[in-house]
């Protein structure tokens, strides 16, 4: 990826440009993989938010329908963003991993443990910069 910014640019500066670019990129993917989610698993997401987070790739709180996506996700397959929020929509239907929980995953997406499998094989996050 080249990211043009004005000569003398400070690296915080350009690290912020590319963060929010990716904060954008992902929320509306997010936004759209929600929308279909929702139709097909009969839930509302009352809200969700991208969040850099240090050891989730997602989470879900049942109680006020809201979930968060790890911003680190934007950097992964569109299939794997897929999967993470089946899986945190899924948290409002079933709250625990259980075997309800996981038929859910199968059900809407025979593959999901694929993808599960690919995150959990690569790094949380990746944060070196170079100029």
């Amino acid at each position: 990826m080249i990211l043009f910014v004005r000569p003398g640019s400070t690296a915080e500066r350009r690290e912020k440009i590319l963060t929010e670019w990716y904060r954008n990129e992902l929320k509306k993917i997010v936004a759209a993989r929600i929308e279909k989610w929702e139709t097909d698993l009969g839930v509302t997401v009352k809200a969700f938010g991208v969040r850099k987070m240090k050891t989730k790739w997602g989470s879900c709180n049942p109680k006020t329908g809201r979930i968060l996506i790890n911003l680190e996700m934007i950097k992964k397959p569109e299939q794997c963003i897929d999967y993470i929020v089946l899986h945190e929509m899924a948290h409002l239907i079933e709250k625990r991993h259980n075997d309800r929980f996981r038929e859910i995953l199968t059900h809407h997406m025979p593959r999901w443990q694929t993808y599960r499998n690919e995150l959990n094989e690569a790094p949380l996050g990746h944060d070196e910069w170079r100029e």
